[in-house]
């Protein structure tokens, strides 16, 4: 099992004729998901790496003869949201925003469309989603022959900020012989479409996944909510938390932002040493360096064997 992905869905690739958009198309055929359209206004009739190309959603989904389950959307940030509004508009469930850079306003509002539509929207500014040997969306991971080496399927889910942290916490929980069973780039923006809190309920309905690995820095509250969610709703599952960035609490960085638009620490409740409190009075085990992850992972799980 998985969250989000099977090897059924299907998804297009909105800006597919720009050049980012021509080689994330290129490593998720190899990966082996299923691209069935691509997006460009007016380039209808063309083709990237034999994916056909459409003026609009609507021509996409009329040639595939059905609904299309995703979209991965890479076109600039001042036409992102029409984008976004669209794919929302021609019944597209889940959508990958792998833009950054796109106004505030934009994103609440393609948030709050989302929310009333029945939709799930991962990012913007992220890489995508991956479910081992089955399906990407995104260029989480990268070439195909990379993510095959990163990404190998297990009981532990991931969830990070961090595109490239997304595949290092990966990647150590591979080779340790541990796995992943779906992993998450959800975006280092300051207003994102799932937080981790959000994407909870997935993975605890996911059989499969039996652990979850999640990347943290100061700046934000997902943490907080995640803390909450864990409480409030007595979770089966795990998690460890691997904390980046603590020097940020040293008083001359304070105020700064470091890596993400998510990374303003407004607050003292905003700061590392703070998150790490919080974390640990939810049963979060939270640790400070990668090659700690696998172990903490086993150690969770064998509390539970």
């Amino acid at each position: 099992m998985s969250i989000l992905l099977s090897a059924d869905t299907t998804f297009i690739v909105q800006g597919i004729t720009g050049r980012e958009a021509v080689n994330l198309t290129k490593e998720c055929l190899d990966y082996g998901s299923k691209v069935v359209g691509g997006v460009t206004p007016g380039r209808k009739g063309r083709e990237v790496h034999g994916v056909p190309v459409f003026d609009t959603v609507a021509q996409a989904v009329e040639h595939h003869g059905g609904p299309i389950d995703g979209s991965v959307v890479t076109v600039p940030p001042a036409f992102t949201k029409d984008a976004v509004l669209e794919a929302i508009e021609n019944g597209i469930k889940l959508i990958v925003i792998v833009t950054e850079r796109i106004p505030r306003r934009d994103v609440a509002q393609m948030v709050e469309l989302a929310d009333m539509r029945g939709a799930r929207i991962i990012g913007p500014n992220c890489l995508g989603l991956i479910v081992p040997e089955v399906c990407k969306m995104g260029g989480i991971g990268g070439p195909a022959k990379d993510a095959a080496k990163a990404y190998a399927p297990g009981p532990v889910g991931v969830m990070s900020r961090s595109g490239g942290m997304t595949t290092e916490i990966s990647s150590s929980l591979t080779q340790a012989g541990l796995g992943v069973s779906t992993a998450v780039s959800i975006g280092g923006d300051a207003i994102i479409g799932s937080t981790y809190a959000e994407l909870m309920p997935y993975f605890e309905a996911d059989e499969q996944t039996q652990a979850i690995v999640i990347y943290t820095e100061p700046g934000g509250r997902m943490e907080a909510q995640l803390s909450e969610w864990v409480k409030e709703n007595d979770s089966r599952l795990p998690i460890v938390a691997f904390m980046a960035g603590k020097f940020m609490d040293d008083e001359e960085m304070k105020g700064m932002s470091f890596g993400h638009a998510g990374t303003i620490v407004e607050g003292k409740e905003d700061t590392a040493t703070e998150k790490i409190a919080r974390l640990e009075a939810a049963g979060i085990r939270v640790v400070e360096r990668i090659d700690e992850i696998p172990d903490a992972v086993k150690q969770k799980l064998e509390v539970l064997a």
